[in-house]
């Protein structure tokens, strides 16, 4: 079978991971590249698409194209709900780059539409295809660190800020860091722990390196007259089970202790942290002891074995699911609690209270 896709937003992400990584399935083929900026969604066509691919600036053109079977989203956050939701109701599936929505209610009405339409709907949460995202999932999944009840989800850039496209504008991404970056740290944390029962958060965020001026920057100094958002946000997540996150999330922190997409576990039988390498640690036989994951395949000169490309896994699993009527791996309820705990530590952050959660809601 053949799986047709369309791409609506054909910038960064959509250049960086999705286009080059659906190139490599062998099922797929790009037939629609969408983007207010026509020529971007021409060079797409030349460099992924299909010789007859068509091109539109208006993604409802894109999505009356009978042909299209899949929609990937690449736009800013403030878009992704409203042509999420139009894609489905279009009767494509979709797959909506992080974080889900801008909002939570916006999140919502993405999976009800889902919901109403019978289409499948996936969020671009790649990091879990890594290789110590997946060995560490199985070492969950097999009870070996028992009840995880303290974690800490890091995304710590030292002096790392986007500078390009609408990242510094809240009006169009609803947030800085703690919605670009720190969303895929907290989507692992709570893959791993398997808990989506969020009780209340405390959060905070600050506005304090932003407005530097020619500031370094990996990317080039910023502009602090158009630095809306915040340089760093952190959160404390307490769940309905007691288990405690500390979400931490920065794009320029006077820190040497970075790391990004990184969960640290601690459970009744044992943890485990991404700090350096993948590390397992427990006791037994009286003794604590850490292993140390070799996760590398190689062993042969000049060949390291596979690559194992997180992004291109990431498209097979999800293209499969579409194919094979499978449920995708990162489900639109799970992407829901993270946007939910996201919108929740920006609230506390404003009103210095503690934002509760309506589990019956």
């Amino acid at each position: 079978m053949t799986v047709k896709v369309g791409i609506i937003g054909c910038g960064g992400i959509a250049n960086g991971k999705h286009m080059p990584s659906l190139k490599q399935v062998a099922e797929v083929e790009l037939v629609a590249f969408c983007d207010i900026e026509m020529d971007r969604a021409e060079r797409a066509k030349v460099e992924y698409g299909t010789e007859n691919a068509s091109v539109y600036k208006d993604y409802r053109d894109l999505l009356a194209d009978e042909k299209i079977d899949v929609v990937h989203v690449c736009t800013p956050n403030i878009s992704h709900a409203v042509i999420s939701i139009a894609a489905m109701e279009a009767g494509k599936h979709v797959m909506c780059e992080k974080p889900m929505a801008k909002t939570a209610a916006e999140g919502k009405a993405m999976i009800e539409a889902s919901e109403r339409t019978g289409k499948k709907l996936t969020i671009g949460y790649q990091n879990r295809f890594r290789k110590d995202s997946r060995y560490l999932h199985q070492v969950c999944e097999n009870d070996e660190l028992g009840d995880i009840y303290y974690a800490k989800a890091k995304a710590i850039r030292r002096r790392a800020v986007p500078t390009w496209g609408v990242f510094l504008d809240e009006e169009a991404q609803g947030g800085g860091p703690l919605i670009d970056i720190g969303t895929h740290a907290l989507d692992l944390t709570l893959w791993m722990m398997d808990n989506y029962q969020p009780k209340y958060v405390v959060g905070n965020s600050y506005h304090k390196l932003s407005s530097m001026k020619d500031a370094a920057n990996a990317w080039g100094a910023w502009d602090p007259e158009k630095f809306t958002v915040e340089d760093s946000a952190f959160g404390f997540i307490t769940m309905e089970n007691g288990a405690t996150i500390v979400l931490e999330a920065s794009w320029a922190l006077n820190t040497l202790d970075v790391g990004e997409a990184k969960t640290a576990l601690s459970g009744t039988k044992g943890g485990a942290d991404m700090e350096d390498g993948l590390r397992i640690n427990g006791e037994a036989y009286g003794q604590t002891y850490e292993k140390n994951i070799q996760l590398e395949t190689g062993g042969v000169d000049f060949y390291d074995g596979t690559g194992d490309d997180p992004a291109v896994l990431e498209a097979e699993s999800w293209i499969h699911a579409v194919i094979n009527d499978g449920e995708p791996v990162v489900k639109p309820e799970q992407a829901l609690v993270v946007t939910q705990i996201l919108e929740a530590i920006y609230q506390s952050a404003k009103t210095g209270q503690p934002v509760y959660f309506d589990q019956k809601g």
